[in-house]
């Protein structure tokens, strides 16, 4: 019970008042008994607050309502559900003890409940790091209508949430790789002739392709009958993860390692929604690990698991024995989306021959990611010399990253550069362009 009381500021401000009525009295002595009996009715009304306030346990309730597992990058949606069991209406300061991850030392909120009755507050949580995040105990400090004691109350009990890949926005993608028309929010994509397999026969309605029209089932049907098509299904798509040293590199909150994860399980996602088998391999100085590329159900559980565990080695990363690892496990042809940065044209010249030999065998598409800041820094007009000096240099490093980009595209190998906040649309953009293409 001790360890539960606290006084209020109301309280240490009352006899602050009590205080100085005394040094008045001190000059006029005829206060002195009114200050007297102002200070029994305050401390009778203390004791007072006191028994109403620990008159019974379990008087009041907290419970931390939380999903399973937590979006990394997302805002995550947590609630605290509360309830008031005394017969009158509390002020409660809630502090809830929240993963040191988030480094937030002054999370508090002030309200009120009416007796007998339950509320819930909700707040919102973003994550910038995958890892386990473990919560505290949610403590309630709670006084009553007259303000001079509180009660702690150390409520609910400590959980550990897990923060994965971002997954909440993966139904937002699924709108893309339903789209007939390809209409994926950046463009919408013209196909390409016909896909080389056949999935129905349908009456031929006004704006169908007259090529498609089958003459044969029309003879037999006696109205025009016409073929569909669908894109060919059951293509390999591997994800290539990047984890040396460049990746770690931060950008809004989370690192490029963390982005082109995220974009990675979005990707792969829709993959799977268009039919098509995804994989996944993660490298640096050696391969790490290696998801065949399948469509089975469990193959998304597996591919957020696996993803969920990848860190940066903070080491140069070898493209030597990645190929080498490709071209003796990787048979078929596939897709391949590199996730890498590359921040000169030296270090690209050196990987160069290897992107190149991966390119012969499987259709390789390098993400190459956009600084942002140098790009603002780019567009900007400055009026000083030192402003000058700055855009200088900003505008030779933006040159060499396009032409990282073109140097890439003179060999042969597809290539793209996007901003870390876009990425994800804008690399399933590319394979839904491909798809529609018939390169893959």
């Amino acid at each position: 019970m001790i360890a539960a009381f606290f006084l209020t500021q109301r309280w240490y401000l009352s006899m602050g008042i009590c205080a100085g009525l005394y040094v008045l009295a001190f000059f006029f002595p005829q206060l002195l008994a009114p200050v007297n009996i102002l200070c029994l009715l305050l401390l009778g009304l203390s004791l007072l607050d006191v028994f109403w306030l620990f008159s019974g346990n379990d008087l009041f309730k907290a419970e931390r309502i939380s999903a399973p597992r937590l979006s990394l990058g997302d805002e995550n949606k947590l609630r605290i559900a509360l309830y008031n069991g005394y017969r009158f209406r509390v002020s409660l300061t809630l502090i809830d003890e929240l993963p040191f991850q988030f480094q937030e030392r002054n999370w508090h909120r002030h309200l009120q409940i009416g007796p007998r009755s339950s509320t819930e507050l909700s707040y919102i949580l973003c994550p910038k790091s995958r890892g386990e995040y473990v919560f505290g105990r949610v403590l309630a400090y709670v006084c009553s209508p007259m303000g001079l004691v509180q009660r702690r109350f150390c409520l609910g009990h400590e959980m550990s949430l897990k923060v994965y890949p971002s997954f909440l926005h993966l139904r937002r993608y699924e709108l893309m790789a339903s789209s007939e028309n390809l209409a994926t929010g950046i463009r919408n994509l013209r196909r390409l002739g016909h896909s080389m397999e056949f999935e129905k026969i349908k009456s031929y309605v006004s704006g169908d392709d007259i090529r498609s029209i089958n003459w044969n089932a029309s003879a037999r049907s006696a109205s025009l009958m016409v073929n569909v098509y669908t894109d060919t299904r059951e293509q390999q798509v591997y994800c290539f993860l990047d984890k040396g040293r460049s990746m770690k590199m931060p950008f809004d909150g989370l690192s490029l390692l963390d982005h082109s994860i995220n974009a990675a399980l979005a990707l792969l996602h829709v993959v799977m929604l268009r039919q098509d088998k995804a994989g996944l391999l993660t490298f640096s100085q050696k391969i790490n690990d290696l998801v065949p590329a399948e469509r089975r159900s469990s193959q998304k559980q597996l591919l957020l698991e696996t993803l969920y565990r990848q860190e940066t080695d903070y080491l140069e990363s070898d493209f030597e024995a990645l190929w080498k690892y490709t071209k003796n496990k990787l048979g078929q042809r596939s897709l391949i989306v590199l996730f890498t940065h590359f921040e000169t044209m030296i270090s690209l010249e050196r990987q160069l021959p290897y992107l190149h030999r991966m390119g012969r065998q499987h259709l390789l598409c390098v993400v190459q990611f956009q600084n942002t800041l140098l790009h603002e820094m780019h567009l900007a007009q400055p009026d000083t010399v030192e402003g000058i000096y700055t855009k200088t240099i900003v505008d030779r490093f933006d040159f060499e990253q396009k032409q990282i980009v073109r140097e890439l595209h003179r060999h042969g190998i597809l290539a793209f550069q996007t901003s870390p906040k876009s990425l994800s649309v804008d690399v399933i953009n590319q394979y839904l362009e491909l798809k529609a293409r018939q390169m893959i």
